[in-house]
């Protein structure tokens, strides 16, 4: 899942404006980092690729909220209802304002809210997309939530400290002055600087920092559930849907993690294969030895028969011509069938012709009306034969015949 992560800047983007960009392969590994136009910018490759936008740690603002009732999360209500709660909290007009709310926000509940200027953000967005680099993604570069972490960032000249935590964002000049002014966190709380500031952070804080580029805290930003396209910048709920199964199943078949799901899902295809090719092979046995059996039944029953082709076929010819042989009468004889056809006729009726090939008996002249048909069938079917009107023809046979 390649990933592109673009750094906004902080100043309104041009044609000019070169962008900080970071490249993943797999979400996770920082593959390349530095700077280009928009034009120039690498472009992410692969099943599940995407270009996501970093919004800077001081383009932001953040305020928690209650989310109000009875409001769909969203739709374009929730916005209204959004401006009308933090009116009175906000400096700038709502209108030149955008606003994100935090993943899992839930309706009577308090949540964070990201705000940061619209034109700036659109102007942003639109530069990249004409440069053939559309971004699916808007993500903060610092959020409240997770663990707490102390980041030094900028230069060695003007070095910025951000503590996060879920309890908020600050961002502050790192002086003398701020320090107090800083969360009194544990002493095992991750603190991190960038190269460039870690030894005026060191100094100016009295410990140990470890080093963290900005590309690597960007990665590792991309990797939580922030979203801050809402609202106007949102895309189709049915590409945001398209766009999250690729990614999330591009992470399935290609990560480190999902391999031993990948492997167990394949055992699972090759186990329940030989399962089935087990159960076919015995369910063919079962059927071949049962066709044994008849044919076995046949040839030791008649043991004139050499050549088997339809057992059941055959069985029934050498019983019938048995039956003649001995003199043993049969429901399709003739006499067999006039009689069970003169119990079924309503009374009254004689046929005009009368013809018998076999095993089938064929009445004309009877006369019969529909009704009447079916209701002779059925009261041959209780004798053991079957009726069926050919036109004028009345056929009955024998149920075992047909």
């Amino acid at each position: 899942m390649s990933t592109l992560i673009v750094s906004l800047p902080l100043e309104p983007a041009t044609s000019a404006t070169e962008w900080s960009f970071a490249l993943t392969p797999d979400g996770r590994a920082l593959a390349d980092h530095g700077k280009a136009r928009a034009a120039l910018l690498p472009l992410p490759r692969g099943a599940g690729a995407e270009v996501v936008a970093v919004v800077p740690v001081q383009a932001l603002a953040w305020h928690r909220v209650v989310v109000p009732k009875g409001i769909t999360l969203g739709t374009p209500r929730l916005r209204s209802a959004l401006e009308g709660v933090m009116e009175e909290q906000l400096l700038d007009d709502t209108e030149a304002l955008h606003l994100a709310l935090a993943p899992g926000a839930r309706p009577g509940e308090q949540a964070w809210v990201a705000i940061c200027d619209r034109s700036w953000l659109r102007n942003a967005l639109q530069l990249l997309e004409s440069a053939g680099r559309p971004v699916g993604r808007i993500i903060p570069e610092f959020a409240p939530e997770g663990t707490a972490a102390l980041v030094v960032l900028g230069d060695a000249e003007q070095p910025t400290i951000v503590a996060s935590s879920p309890d908020g964002v600050l961002m502050l000049p790192l002086t003398p002055a701020t320090l107090a002014l800083l969360p009194q966190w544990p002493e095992d709380t991750p603190r991190l600087a960038e190269p460039a500031v870690a030894g005026v952070a060191e100094q100016m804080l009295h410990q140990k920092l470890a080093l963290q580029q900005a590309p690597q805290r960007w990665v590792q930003a991309a990797r939580t559930r922030w979203d801050l396209a809402q609202f106007d910048f949102a895309s189709s709920s049915r590409t945001r849907a398209l766009k999250k199964f690729s990614t999330g199943w591009a992470e399935v078949l290609n990560t480190a993690p999902w391999r031993p799901a990948r492997w167990a899902a394949v055992a699972l295809v090759v186990v329940n294969l030989v399962g089935l090719n087990a159960w076919a092979w015995k369910e063919r046995a079962s059927l071949q030895d049962k066709r044994d059996a008849i044919r076995r039944t046949l040839t030791d029953t008649f043991p004139q028969v050499k050549l088997v082709v339809d057992a059941p076929v055959q069985m029934e010819r050498e019983v019938s011509a048995l039956r003649q042989q001995t003199g043993m009468a049969s429901p399709r004889d003739l006499d067999a069938l006039l009689g069970a056809l003169a119990i079924a006729l309503p009374a009254g009726r004689t046929p005009s012709a009368i013809e018998y090939a076999g095993a089938d008996l064929r009445v004309r002249g009877l006369g019969l009306s529909p009704e009447e048909v079916r209701a002779a069938a059925a009261n041959l079917k209780t004798t053991g034969y079957t009726a069926r009107a050919d036109g004028d023809v009345l056929v009955v046979s024998a149920e075992d015949a047909r």
